[in-house]
């Protein structure tokens, strides 16, 4: 078995969905006591959150590159980013080791593209929804991608810092998403691409009338896969 390397910590409570779904996946395809090889270099999320803020990508990437670089020396095969609005820095990250680094918006457009989807919604960070290295990652497998409006993104990214990423999760949040997630097929999006790791703590697919794609279950999938290949 191949040991799965996660740079996590961005936040925790998502970082643990990766931690259980990787070692139930296991679990499930092994049986008995078989269990995840896993490294996991889990940052602060306050020191991170602080340079997201102040655009200081630079140094939050070389903070990652160094994780991937303990990871590494550590034995994981191959590095994960548990967090979509972080491959920002993916290049930097992959520059530093020799590992592969497994991408979330490829394995998210695969997923897509396996349901043979051609228009989708993405929601995450309004770094992730306004910046342009995510929604390109996925045209480039061929599809597009749409955002909500801007109060809609408002809404969004003030509930993953104000509340999910704290743990809190509410039904008044979720029918919020299910408010946007709403317009957003009304708009013609054939999917929901949960672009945060952490969306995926709220919304799930009793709250959409298209497929929902949870990303950090998707990556850890694709990581198991791969370290049981």
């Amino acid at each position: 078995m191949r040991t799965i390397g996660l740079i996590g910590g961005m936040s925790w409570e998502s970082t643990a969905v990766y931690y259980r779904e990787a070692n139930e996946l296991v679990r499930n395809r092994l049986g008995g006591l078989n269990s995840a090889r896993i490294a996991l270099a889990s940052l602060n999320f306050q020191e991170i959150s602080e340079l997201q803020q102040a655009a200081k990508w630079d140094e939050a990437g070389e903070r990652l590159a160094d994780a991937a670089r303990w990871l590494e020396a550590g034995g994981a095969d191959m590095i994960l980013i548990c967090t979509n609005t972080m491959h920002l820095l993916v290049d930097r990250v992959q520059a530093a080791v020799s590992v592969p680094v497994l991408h979330i918006g490829d394995v998210a457009a695969e997923a897509v593209r396996e349901r043979g989807l051609e228009k989708v919604a993405l929601l995450g960070t309004s770094f992730t929804m306004e910046k342009a290295f995510y929604r390109d990652r996925i045209a480039g497998h061929g599809i597009e991608v749409v955002v909500p409006g801007a109060a809609d993104r408002e809404a969004i990214h003030g509930a993953i810092f104000g509340e999910l990423a704290m743990g809190v999760v509410s039904d008044a949040t979720r029918e919020t998403f299910r408010g946007i997630i709403r317009r957003l097929v009304d708009d013609g999006a054939e999917g929901i691409i949960l672009g945060c790791t952490e969306i995926e703590l709220l919304v799930s697919q009793a709250d959409s009338p298209v497929p929902v794609f949870p990303t950090a279950k998707l990556h850890i999938e694709a990581a198991v896969d791969r370290a049981l290949a």
